[in-house]
Formats: C-alpha cells, sequence, structure tokens
C-alpha cells in the first residue's frame, strides 16, 4: 500500500526505467512524463502522459484494516493508472519520412523495455515506493482510433505523433481514516450441576 503521493512514484518510476534503458537511443533528459500539449518549444524525444485514473471494480469493496488493538482503518483506494506513450523525432532531421522512422524506432524501443518490466517492484520502485514491498503490473491497453482521437483532440494545438496507451495496476493509496474501538469482553459464566440423590 501507498502514501497519497503513490501515483507521483509511480511516474517517477516509469520514466527512470526508460531513461536508464534508452540512453544509447535517445538523450535521456529528453524522456519525460509530460502532456503532449506541453512539448512545444523543448527537445523531447518520448513523452509519458497519465491521461486517466479510475477505481479498481475488483478491489473496490475490501475489509477494513486492523490498525492496533484499539482501532480499525479503512481499506485503500485502489486506482488503475492509464498512460499515453507518444515519440518525437528530433528537430534536425529534414526528411519527414526519415522523422517518422525515427519516431516509430523510439516507439519500439520504448514499448520493449515496457514488456520486458511487465511488473515494477523491488529497487525498480522510486520516491516513497523505495524499499516497499509492492508490485505494480504494466499492460499494454490498446486505444482504438476513436479513443485515441479523443485524447488528441483535448490537445487543440498538439500535431498527432505516434502514441500507444498502457495500464498500469493496482495502486493502493491508503486511507487516512481510522475509527477507534473497543474491545468486546465476554464474561464467562459457570454453571454447576447438582444433583439431588434420593
Amino acid at each position: 500500500m501507498g502514501d497519497y503521493t503513490v501515483i507521483a512514484d509511480v511516474g517517477e518510476t516509469l520514466i527512470k526505467l526508460l531513461r536508464d534503458n534508452m540512453s544509447d537511443l535517445v538523450n535521456p533528459d529528453s524522456i519525460d512524463l509530460l502532456s503532449p500539449a506541453d512539448v512545444e518549444g523543448h527537445s523531447i524525444r518520448l513523452t509519458l502522459f497519465l491521461y486517466s485514473v479510475s477505481e479498481n471494480a475488483y478491489l473496490k469493496n475490501r475489509e477494513v484494516l486492523q490498525e492496533h488493538l484499539s482501532g480499525l482503518r479503512q481499506p485503500p483506494l485502489t486506482v488503475d493508472l492509464y498512460y499515453i506513450l507518444t515519440t518525437y523525432a528530433a528537430n534536425q532531421i529534414p526528411d519527414l519520412t526519415e522523422r517518422t522512422l525515427e519516431e516509430h524506432r523510439i516507439l519500439g524501443r520504448a514499448m520493449r523495455v515496457l514488456y520486458d518490466n511487465p511488473i515494477l517492484r523491488g529497487s525498480v520502485l522510486q520516491g516513497n515506493l523505495t524499499g516497499v514491498d509492492e508490485e505494480f503490473r504494466i499492460t499494454l491497453n490498446s486505444l482504438s482510433m476513436e479513443e485515441l482521437n479523443k485524447i488528441w483532440t483535448s490537445f487543440p494545438t498538439s500535431h498527432y505523433h505516434p502514441s500507444v496507451g498502457y495500464l498500469v495496476t493496482p495502486v493502493a493509496i491508503d486511507s487516512a481514516r481510522t475509527v477507534e474501538t473497543q474491545r468486546v469482553v465476554v464474561q464467562k459464566t459457570e454453571y454447576y450441576k447438582t444433583e439431588t440423590r434420593k
């Protein structure tokens, strides 16, 4: 389970994973956790953008947790994180076909990195997740043309670039709500059977 920073920590983990495994292809500083709407004017080659967060339906009705002898904590809010991974060619490439091919190469490498690391855990985890016994699954989230179109039309000043969707789950945000309880005491009463002799 995680603190309220867990969403940011997962984002930091994903970006470090991509930077560490793509440095021979692109400058790690050009890989950012960034909206496609904010790329203009920056030397960006790859962005990972959190475009949606939804409650995980399968882990919604979990039991309250025993906090200590006299308290209960509400179960965590468990969410699914939806990202869009987008590539950009270097501005110095004048040939349009070569620019497109460059974007495809970057996309292919990034997809391979995420495919080869389907579970985030252990020393890979960053931020407040460092040293925590947590696991997060990364899966390719196929987006239809209609879904991609909806996402990209929300960036009116940005042109479409090669993109692919990813899902990271389960991400648990600890509740801060606790309830004080008192132990139930059961008194044991002993009964004695008496016999009457004739």
